[in-house]
This record gives C-alpha cells, sequence and structure tokens, in this order.
C-alpha cells in the first residue's frame, strides 16, 4: 500500500475511532431506514442493536489502523454476530445489507473527514479503496459461513427434539408438559383426531408406499422413520368438521409392493392418545400377510383380539383344533383348507367347492370329519365363534 495513502487513511481512522459512538448512531438510522428486518429489532431492543453495530464498528475502524493485530478479534466478532442472528432468527439478506451499508458508510466517513482535514488528500483514498471493500467482502462471507453454519446447527437440534417428541408420543412416555412442544414441534394439534401408520418391509419403494398410505388416511401426517418399522402419526377429521375421517381412507391406496406391510390403527383422541394409536397399529401390522398388504384394524377387530394375547390365542387354537393339528400333515393341511375355505365362502358347499377344485359333496364330507375330531358342530352359531377364531390364531400366531 502506498504510503502516503496508508498515512491519510490512518489519520481520517482515527478520528473516525474517536467519533464511534455518532457513527454508529447514523448506521443504526440507516438499518431502521433501509431494513424493515432490522427495523423491528430495533424497535423491539434498541441499546442490544446499538451495543452490536458500536462493537463491529470499533473492529471495522481498528482493523484500518492495525490490519495485522485487530484481524482475529475483528472475524470473532462478525462471526458472533452472525451466528447470533442467525439464533435471532434475522433473514440473512437483511444481515448483509447491514454489513455493506457498514461498509459504505465507513468509506464515506473517511472521505468526508479527509475532505474538511485535507482535500488535497482524498485523491490519494483511491488507492486503498480496495483495501477496504475487500475487508468487507471478507467479513460478508464470514457472516454468511456463521449464520449458515449455526442455521444448519440449531435445525439439526429442532430435527432431534422434534424425532425425541415423537417418539414419546409413540411409546406413550411423553409428559403432559410436553404436548404444547411436541404439538408445535411436529405442526400437529395438541386436540386433535389421529390414526397411527405403521410400514415394515425392505422394498425400496417402501418409504413412497408409506407416505401414500398416510396421506390417504388424513390432512396432516408427521413421519418418524425407525428401523424396522417406520411411523406416520396422522391427523384425520372428526366426520362432523369437513375434514377427511378415518373411515375416507377405505377408498385411498393399498400397499401392492411385494413385501411391504402396512397396518392402520383406530382413532384415538388428542397427542396424548398416540401411544395406544401406535399399538393400535402395530397389532394391525401383525395380521397383516407376510407377503404384503395394508390392514385397517377396524376391518378385524376379531383378528386383532387373537393377537392381542397371543397366549389366550394359541391356547384356543389347540383346545379347539387340537385333533386336526395331530393329524399327517397331508390330512391335516386338507381339512383346514377345506374348513377355511368354506367359512370363506360363508358356509357355502358349493362355493367351496368350485374354489378347492371338487364335489360339495367331497366339502360336506370333510366338514363332517371336522366337527367329528373337533367335538364342534358347524351348525351351532357359537362353535363357528370359536373355530374361526382358532384358524385365525393358528394363522396369525404361526401355530
Amino acid at each position: 500500500m502506498d504510503a502516503d495513502a496508508l498515512r491519510v487513511l490512518h489519520r481520517a481512522a482515527r478520528a473516525l475511532l474517536d467519533d464511534l459512538p455518532d457513527l454508529a448512531d447514523r448506521l443504526v438510522t440507516l438499518l431502521q431506514e433501509q431494513e424493515p428486518a432490522y427495523r423491528a429489532a430495533i424497535t423491539k431492543d434498541p441499546t442490544a442493536t446499538w451495543q452490536e453495530v458500536h462493537r463491529s464498528l470499533r473492529h471495522s475502524v481498528a482493523s484500518l489502523l492495525d490490519p495485522r493485530g485487530a484481524r482475529e478479534a475483528a472475524r470473532r466478532c462478525s462471526w458472533r454476530i452472525g451466528a447470533t442472528r442467525a439464533e435471532q432468527g434475522l433473514p440473512l439478506d437483511a444481515l448483509l445489507h447491514a454489513f455493506r451499508l457498514g461498509g459504505s458508510l465507513v468509506w464515506q466517513r473517511l472521505i468526508e473527514e479527509t475532505s474538511r482535514t485535507a482535500p488535497e488528500d482524498v485523491r490519494l483514498l483511491v488507492h486503498v479503496a480496495a483495501d477496504v471493500w475487500n475487508f468487507v467482502d471478507e467479513h460478508c462471507t464470514l457472516v454468511a459461513d456463521a449464520y449458515r453454519q449455526t442455521e444448519w446447527q440449531l435445525a439439526r437440534r429442532r430435527e432431534n427434539r422434534a424425532r425425541l417428541l415423537a417418539a414419546g408420543l409413540l411409546d406413550g412416555t411423553s409428559r403432559i408438559a410436553d404436548l404444547p412442544e411436541a404439538a408445535q414441534a411436529l405442526g400437529l394439534p395438541e386436540q386433535g383426531r389421529y390414526v397411527v401408520v405403521a410400514v415394515t418391509g425392505r422394498h425400496p419403494a417402501r418409504s413412497d408406499a408409506a407416505r401414500a398410505a398416510a396421506v390417504a388416511s388424513g390432512t396432516r401426517v408427521h413421519w418418524h422413520a425407525g428401523g424396522e418399522v417406520d411411523y406416520g402419526i396422522v391427523l384425520v377429521g372428526t366426520g362432523d368438521d369437513g375434514l377427511p375421517g378415518p373411515e375416507d381412507a377405505e377408498s385411498g391406496p393399498r400397499a401392492v409392493l411385494p413385501g411391504v406391510r402396512i397396518g392402520v390403527g383406530t382413532p384415538v383422541d388428542g397427542l396424548a392418545s398416540v401411544g395406544d394409536a401406535r399399538r393400535h397399529a402395530d397389532t394391525a401390522l401383525d395380521i397383516c400377510p407376510e407377503a404384503g398388504g395394508t390392514v385397517r384394524l377396524a376391518d378385524h377387530l376379531p383378528a386383532a383380539l387373537v393377537v392381542s394375547s397371543p397366549e389366550l390365542g394359541r391356547a384356543l387354537a389347540e383346545r379347539v383344533l387340537g385333533p386336526l393339528l395331530r393329524l399327517e400333515p397331508a390330512d391335516r393341511e386338507v381339512l383346514l383348507d377345506t374348513l377355511t375355505t368354506w367359512l370363506d365362502c360363508d358356509g357355502s358347499a358349493q362355493r367351496a367347492g368350485e374354489r378347492l377344485y371338487c364335489h360339495r359333496n367331497t366339502v360336506l364330507n370333510r366338514l363332517r370329519r371336522c366337527e367329528q375330531l373337533t367335538g364342534r358342530s358347524l351348525a351351532r352359531p357359537a362353535d363357528v365363534v370359536e373355530m374361526t377364531l382358532a384358524l385365525t390364531a393358528r394363522r396369525l400366531l404361526h401355530n
């Protein structure tokens, strides 16, 4: 840098340093006039804004006088401002505008001071202009880096906190005091009607199927990804508020991806009950076939009773079907398949025979043998209920 130009710069900078409060006042006024985001910040806390501006200007002007000695302190000051304003939510564009306004004001005051004390030296400032504006650019970059890094850290913290809050809701361990924070973090009303959608499977498009099922079930969804099972907390309507209710999900898409299993629970009231909704979804998932598909718990309540108490389900299967289960495998499977098909055909031997590729009399003979072995009558409703639940228990509990 030219020695004469440096002398002129230092002389003007020392004058600015002596008049720093007035310089800070002028910059705060400029921010209030030209930057709406700062206008709100100044109105909220004028003292804090003025002190921030004064501190930044002091470091900037000191850097003109002693670039090496003051450089790191000035950089730390700009970094802190960038991080603090990111935490406060001030837009980055507004912050960068403030730094450029500050640079323009300092440059303007350097020229004014030199014009006042030594007009003939103003031309020498041209030789230091690039250095001054390089300093401004460097600190704008520094502020932006600090802002974005802090913003990223804040986003990660928000995401982690939202994940913890969602996990607490799903496993039923949330405290009542945490519910307002959970509602805000997840973007869901504390007092709403909810179902939980549970999804598992290793298909690459599993997440797409899961989101489609969740969206079909309600109006808003918070998705909580897990290792084996993903959960969607779904806001649904009540039926009287004009919003889609859980029954409207019947027309929504069902999973057709091989191995993707989706369980949709029954509705509960309020975020405080999401843990119950998750257990409902898990029960629906237990009923879902291994090959894949969507099961809505409300459509399979008898099966849900069985899987909700597996010990009793196995005991029922053994008590009702025990003699059948102890037959030779080939004989056993023929009789169980016939009984299951007959029940699926609403007790029609004709339709069961068509499905099994045998005569209706063959179906009736096999059913009579089932009755003899189990001691139950297929003409007695109570026995039919027992046998239906026993078959369900055997299928779902892998007996």
